[in-house]
């Protein structure tokens, strides 16, 4: 039985393989929302997780209420609170602001800083663990050899917690992408919301199905790039490290680790 409906692979390809201007521009949001917001987490989720260790326990107390905070609600709901709980409450009402002569739109900037924020109580985790998974001769060691806290942080613990965190930290921006579409409540014009106004009007309106599909390719395509760029990255960072460390934690031993080819100044 012929139920009505029929394809349009011109539709389809035509998404794919000539976007217009909207789905360009729609892509590039995406994209800039993206990887601003995950630059806003990763600054912020640092601080958090070193707040988090601190043995002050007002400044580790307040790390740890955030990383609650956001992490036990949705981010759905955050993006609705700080879109419209900041203007309502006139802590800021979200104007056009321009960037290097291009219009960043309230609505972007409080989606970007929504996402950022979520990002940040992940990211603070993330670090944290990744500095954990360190093993503590290796600090014990740096504070025998006179080095300071931050040293310490910047030449030797980062450098081989980020052998944890950078595939988990991939992962995170992998599914940012994707969340990006969320942004749909506050009206945000990205990629999955340019393939929403096409459905309704214009030439392709009313093909949900094939636009809808075309959306979820783009998605894919970006997705997969990122996942290549993360393999990547990866194995810089994976080059040399031995995951059997059984006979190095003792501060002796990490102390001849710390100090072969290490640059103390």
């Amino acid at each position: 039985m012929d139920s009505g409906f029929h394809f349009r692979w011109d539709i389809f390809l035509s998404a794919i393989f000539q976007p217009d201007r909207q789905i360009l521009t729609g892509l590039f949001l995406t994209i800039f929302i993206s990887v601003t917001a995950m630059m806003i987490g990763i600054a912020l989720g640092a601080l958090l997780a070193l707040s988090q260790l601190s043995s002050k326990r007002l400044i580790s107390s307040i790390a740890w209420t955030y990383v609650w905070m956001f992490r036990g609600t949705p981010l759905l709901v955050q993006v609705m609170i700080i879109f419209f709980g900041f203007g309502v409450l006139k802590l800021y009402t979200w104007p056009d602001i321009a960037v290097f002569g291009w219009v960043l739109p309230g609505n972007v900037q409080a989606g970007i800083l929504a996402f950022g924020l979520n990002e940040a109580a992940y990211m603070a985790e993330i670090i944290r663990a990744g500095i954990m998974s360190v093993p503590k001769g290796q600090n014990e060691a740096s504070k025998a050899l006179g080095m300071t806290y931050g040293l310490t942080m910047r030449r030797i613990i980062m450098p081989q917690a980020a052998r944890v965190i950078i595939p988990v930290m991939g992962n995170n921006f992998n599914g940012m992408l994707k969340a990006t579409s969320l942004l749909v409540v506050i009206s945000v014009p990205e990629l999955f919301v340019v393939f929403t106004y096409k459905n309704g009007s214009g030439p392709w309106v009313f093909r949900p199905f094939e636009l809808f599909l075309a959306a979820g390719v783009w998605y894919l395509l970006l997705t997969t790039i990122w996942s290549l760029i993360q393999s990547r990255i990866e194995s810089h960072f994976g080059r040399g490290y031995s995951e059997h460390r059984s006979g190095k934690t003792d501060v002796n031993a990490s102390t001849s680790e710390v100090t072969a080819g290490m640059d103390l100044r």
